[in-house]
């Protein structure tokens, strides 16, 4: 009969492959450090949100000077106002860590007076299990054009077949930090030191 200790790194396997499936990235806004200001462009961390696929799970790691700004988590309303006065969270430590916790539309501005109204927003979509997709809202603008190409897209019917839906967007690459390598590399560890005491 076998002994216990045999089916341990058995055992190891199959729990670092079920976690490989169920990674959460973390993501640096706009890649870098200290990005969370005035934007040169507008929507710009809008922008740059749309070209990536959110999952519930995963985190927005945002770093800037606590001294000089924050963030507020707001309503969709109050992202479209800039109003900062009833946030749902804030964030004020300089390095926050942000945890996308739903699929649907996550709403931040600035908490700094002014900052929001110059385009310092991030509207970002999170996708659900069905990967549905949808058209970002309308950020705050001091200008009356509209910066979002989407936004007054077409809808697909019948009386418009010419219509072409967007194709998503792809999977994140260099500026997603990926779980799945560490949960490799102890896995592996687990895996040869149970070998050796057998």
């Amino acid at each position: 009969m076998a002994s216990k200790s045999a089916f341990f790194p058995y055992v190891a396997l199959v729990l670092i492959f079920l976690i490989s499936f169920s990674e959460a990235r973390e993501f640096w806004l706009k890649g870098h450090h200290n990005t969370w200001k005035i934007p040169s462009v507008p929507d710009e961390f809008t922008k740059w949100a749309q070209k990536l696929r959110f999952q519930i799970g995963d985190a927005i790691v945002v770093d800037y000077d606590p001294k000089l700004d924050s963030i507020l988590e707001v309503n969709e309303e109050d992202y479209k106002k800039c109003n900062k006065s009833n946030p749902i969270k804030r964030f004020e430590d300089g390095n926050s860590t942000i945890i996308l916790n739903h699929s649907g539309w996550f709403y931040f501005i600035s908490g700094v007076d002014g900052h929001c109204e110059k385009g310092q927003t991030l509207a970002l979509d999170v996708l659900s299990a069905k990967h549905s997709l949808h058209s970002p809202p309308m950020a705050p603008s001091s200008s009356p054009t509209n910066s979002h190409p989407n936004i007054d897209a077409p809808t697909p019917s019948p009386s418009n077949p010419n219509y072409d839906v967007p194709a998503p967007a792809p999977a994140p690459s260099s500026n997603a930090h990926s779980l799945k390598t560490t949960t490799i590399f102890v896995g592996s560890f687990t895996f040869l030191l149970s070998s050796l005491f057998d």
